[in-house]
């Protein structure tokens, strides 16, 4: 469910709260739009995270993490206490 360059980056954007596919985009470095719209789609097809379009015009859409996409937050932090722990030599 994590496997991916961005995968874990985009769920840590998403801890934060909802997000549009432009603000992820920028919050990343400017993946391609095909990288992470199939990440996007992936986390969808799991459960991690929802999309919701606005039925505006310009039309609007937020990803939200679910409440399964929230628990990931103590595995992401303890993957990161690991890296601060062992450096890269």
């Amino acid at each position: 469910m994590l496997s991916g360059k961005w995968t874990t980056m985009l769920v840590r954007e998403l801890l934060c709260g909802p997000l549009r596919f432009g603000e992820l985009r920028a919050a990343l470095g400017n993946p391609s739009a095909k990288t992470l719209t199939d990440r996007l789609r992936a986390l969808e097809h799991d459960g991690v995270l929802t999309r919701t379009l606005y039925p505006e015009i310009p039309p609007r859409v937020e990803y939200e993490l679910t409440e399964r996409g929230r628990e990931l937050w103590p595995v992401l932090t303890a993957l990161h206490d690991w890296g601060v722990g062992h450096p890269q030599p």
